[in-house]
């Protein structure tokens, strides 16, 4: 029983640290419409920010704080430099597009910066807690509480007077501009703002794996969480951020031994077609009816 509350504990810890990943694909849909596939890498990116300027000598968590606006900056740049442009373009193009950005970004940060995994030392001890006699890693726990944190913000953020035009802009762009909402300005916030929980997620994921292009992988559990939970739906990225972290852990503990291999993306994979053919807007996510 206890083998089995390890990998409960453990499993949930991780999903909410998946959710911390894939809440900045939310943010951008719910406040664009818009699929953001370039977030892994943006992960990523943020990682190797973090590390750079740790490694010029300062201190962590000054370092990161600076890597947020960073990271608010670069969004704000890809909405100017890349979205802006694809005004009117079939909503596919958009989507190439970030993936495209994703591609880009996995190879241009590893050839500039290395490889070689860098690790990020927020002072997290790596030593398990012990609670009758289940091992639970603390930086799960870090990562839980944080991803717990945003996810509460993002809900208080999105009943504000800027978060409801932000909703306005997803809904319907054109009735948006024609009651004075500036539709850009809105996209690129939204992408300052999933630069920023892509900054979380590097904080947490960096201190556990290191820094280097294996970051940008948690975009595939990041899509699985949003495909479940409901690309529009923040509550969505909690509930389905702990379902799959649980299946995941469930299956490297009782199915990887018998396999002598990793499930972990196999499992992911599986989530994101069951939940596609079986509920296609996910969990929470809205049912849109259009009359052709």
């Amino acid at each position: 029983m206890s083998f089995l509350a390890e990998l409960l504990i453990n499993g949930a810890l991780s999903g909410l640290m998946y959710s911390l990943a894939a809440l900045g694909i939310v943010l951008i849909f719910k406040s664009s419409g818009v699929p953001n596939l370039a977030q892994g890498a943006m992960i990523m990116l943020a990682g190797y920010v973090i590390w750079l300027l740790a490694s010029w000598g300062m201190p962590i968590y000054l370092a990161i704080a600076l890597a947020a606006v960073v990271m608010f900056v670069f969004g704000l740049l890809c909405e100017r430099l890349l979205l802006r442009k694809m005004v009117g373009q079939p909503i596919i193009m958009i989507v190439m597009l970030t993936l495209g950005l994703e591609i880009f970004l996995r190879g241009l940060a590893p050839g500039v910066l290395g490889t070689t995994p860098k690790h990020i030392n927020t002072g997290i001890s790596m030593a398990p807690l012990i609670v009758n006699g289940v091992f639970i890693n603390r930086a799960y726990i870090v990562g839980g509480i944080l991803a717990l944190i945003l996810i509460a913000l993002s809900v208080l953020f999105f009943r504000t007077r800027l978060g409801t035009k932000l909703r306005a802009v997803s809904d319907d762009h054109i009735s948006s501009w024609s009651v004075g909402i500036s539709v850009e300005r809105a996209i690129g916030i939204s992408w300052g703002l999933a630069g920023i929980s892509a900054l979380a997620a590097a904080s947490i994921w960096g201190s556990v794996q290191g820094v280097n292009w294996s970051l940008s992988s948690l975009l595939l559990p990041a899509v699985a969480v949003v495909i479940l939970g409901g690309l529009d739906s923040i509550a969505g990225v909690l509930i389905g951020g702990l379902v799959l972290g649980i299946l995941n852990s469930l299956a490297s503990g009782y199915i990887d031994p018998l396999l002598h291999g990793s499930t972990s993306n196999a499992v992911t994979a599986l989530v994101i077609l069951l939940t596609i053919l079986i509920r296609p807007y996910g969990i929470f996510g809205r049912e849109d009816i259009e009359r052709i």
